[in-house]
């Protein structure tokens, strides 16, 4: 297969991804913002499945940015993809400062500001501008060390004392391993959620799958098959031996659903070793599966995947707007959805009774990945017939 044009795997996987990943953002917005779908003590398991599905999300998206990079390849010297990830990643930082900022709070006052994906993925490509000159083999081994050997950092902290503004020592673990603030004020706070050591270490590793759409379909799909299974597996005997790969123990609870629960519930801030494995070892097996085709009934998702930037940046205005709309509906009043001033208002301040339950959740997911299909067909158009620089940014 040429890596000179578009695999439609791959943009099928990330277009599926995207729309799983949706639903959890319009659940962020309509649903309970007290509730914590991963505390097995307060949770549902219809709650705790509508998350857990959704970690599948940021390392596929890690992993494919890492893949698509080398996919660029084809038609780039390495000095001209090593500048374009270089201004690729930095044009992401900032959109995550700004416009992204925006559309999660509807205000610029920055009391509240969560760095969150774009941020991380951003450097990531900074990072792998840098990577790219090296041997194949000396990212395999960058990646891997980093996937497999951060938790053994989980030891370190460098929290200060509690309402303390953080130590320089504080924020710089809270930007390569440990989320928390970069700054604490009176009247401002700036909090990281995604940190880079095992980020960057998926999107290397993903750097390096790209090599594999070099050969041939079968044994590609041979390798695809036997990495997810891998993957997989290594998860099971690690989760059950539970010494090492993730900083939360799963315990048996009160019937087999709840503890399947508990077994599968691994921390995603900073994401541990089991939470890779979990996560990407079913998101191979299905790139293994989208590469022998692409099933009738999925062709629409090939279109979000084509455009996945443009996509993130719209469906969260939309859902905010849709946020703004049931708000003025159900109380007269919008005040509260352009109201962020502290963490336990982030997105925005929500009356009590605000939650709208998660049948209504998953119907507002339908209809903005609806809305937004057109939008995102006419872009994927736009950007198959022109080639712009600047379209590549979007």
């Amino acid at each position: 297969m040429s890596s000179g044009r578009r695999i439609e795997s791959i943009d099928l996987l990330r277009g599926v991804i995207i729309v799983v990943m949706a639903l959890d953002h319009v659940r962020d917005f309509f649903g309970d913002p007290t509730a914590s779908p991963t505390n097995l003590a307060t949770t549902s398991a219809a709650l705790f499945f509508t998350r857990w599905v959704t970690h599948l999300c940021a390392p596929v998206f890690f992993l494919l940015t890492g893949t698509g990079a080398w996919l660029t390849r084809a038609r780039m010297s390495r000095g001209e993809l090593a500048r374009f990830l270089l201004t690729r990643g930095l044009w992401l930082i900032v959109l995550e400062l700004t416009v992204m900022r925006f559309a999660l709070q509807f205000n610029l006052d920055y009391q509240v500001t969560i760095i969150t994906v774009l941020w991380a993925l951003g450097w990531s490509m900074i990072v792998l501008a840098g990577l790219v000159w090296l041997p194949l083999w000396v990212i395999v081994l960058f990646g891997a060390t980093l996937v497999l050997g951060h938790n053994a950092l989980d030891g370190l902290q460098a929290m200060p004392a509690p309402n303390a503004p953080p130590t320089v020592l504080a924020r710089l673990w809270a930007v390569l391993h440990q989320p928390g603030f970069l700054y604490r004020g009176d009247h401002a706070v700036v909090r990281t959620s995604y940190v880079l050591i095992p980020w960057v270490g998926v999107t290397a590793l993903g750097y390096a799958l790209g090599a594999v759409y070099r050969w041939n379909a079968r044994e590609r799909q041979r390798l695809l098959l036997r990495l997810g299974l891998g993957m997989i597996a290594a998860f099971l005997v690690l989760r059950c031996a539970d010494v090492y790969g993730d900083p939360a123990p799963w315990s048996w609870q009160k019937n087999g659903l709840w503890t399947l629960m508990s077994f599968i519930n691994t921390t995603k801030y900073p994401p541990s070793l089991l939470f890779l494995l979990m996560t990407l070892g079913p998101a191979l097996l299905l790139l293994r599966a989208f590469d022998a085709g692409t099933p009738q009934l999925l062709r629409p998702a090939l279109v979000y995947g084509r455009v996945p930037l443009f996509f993130y940046v719209l469906h969260f205005y939309l859902i905010h707007l849709l946020a703004v709309a049931v708000s003025f509906l159900r109380y007269g009043e919008v005040a509260g959805a352009f109201r962020s001033p502290d963490l336990r208002h982030f997105p925005m301040s929500m009356p009590p009774d605000w939650n709208v339950g998660l049948p209504l959740v998953y119907l507002i997911w339908a209809a903005v990945v609806l809305a937004l299909w057109p939008l995102c067909r006419w872009f994927a158009n736009l950007r198959q017939r022109r080639r712009d620089w600047w379209l590549s940014y979007l």
